[in-house]
């Protein structure tokens, strides 16, 4: 397995808040962008001379991760980046997929005038986004951003937080997902349906489009 750094960095400058915080978002970006990839293992040393911090904040922030799924830590062995297996990434997509097409029903029923305007102009992005398979990044944040404000229009706090932590562990996965040819279009006519089911405000449509989405997603990932 390879380390978390193969070459110097420049000096990172942190901000104000708090320092573990800091460096758990920094962290957990390089995750996420695959520069730490799965299975790695987290040299502690290297990295806290490359942020210029003590390993005390560093190992707090380790803790954060772990707590989220996005770090293992191995008795007397450290820190590595998890591997997600296909048992844990089927789980990840079952609950998401429950949890994610209760949120659209609500919205389907209940969702302002404006509230599905702002989704028609986010899917308008994801259309403009997903003229271009090499653009995958750009496509999968405003895919995100979709989801996210459908969890936030249902408005159900508690749910929102399990589907933040899930969809971290889900990130660990989405690289072998964009590898699949057309799946970038399979995604955008599965989203063109969904928003077909929500502007018809029928929740029991709605929901059945978001159980396909996530499991076709779930076959693209594996």
């Amino acid at each position: 397995m390879s380390a978390l750094l193969s070459e110097p960095r420049p000096a990172v400058s942190l901000s104000p808040r708090a320092l573990y915080e800091e460096v758990a978002e920094l962290l957990r970006q390089r995750i996420f962008k695959r520069e730490l990839e799965p299975g790695s293992w987290i040299d502690e040393l290297k990295i806290a001379q490359e942020l210029g911090i003590s390993r005390t904040p560093l190992r707090e922030a380790l803790k954060v991760l772990a707590a989220e799924g996005l770090v293992t830590m191995k008795v007397r062995r450290g820190a590595y980046v998890t591997e997600v297996s296909r048992d844990d990434l089927a789980d990840v997509y079952h609950l998401l997929s429950l949890l994610e097409c209760d949120a659209a029903a609500v919205v389907a029923e209940k969702a302002t005038p404006l509230e599905m305007a702002e989704l028609e102009q986010l899917h308008a992005e994801l259309e403009a986004a997903g003229q271009d398979e090499s653009h995958t990044d750009e496509f999968f944040a405003v895919n995100e951003r979709i989801h996210m404000r459908l969890l936030e229009i249902a408005n159900n706090r508690w749910r929102n937080q399990i589907v933040a932590d899930l969809r971290k562990v889900m990130k660990l996965n989405r690289h072998n997902s964009l590898l699949k040819t057309g799946r970038i279009g399979e995604s955008l006519a599965e989203h063109r349906a969904l928003m077909q089911a929500l502007k018809a405000r029928d929740p029991q449509q709605t929901q059945q489009r978001m159980r396909e989405h996530f499991a076709n997603g779930l076959d693209a990932a594996n």
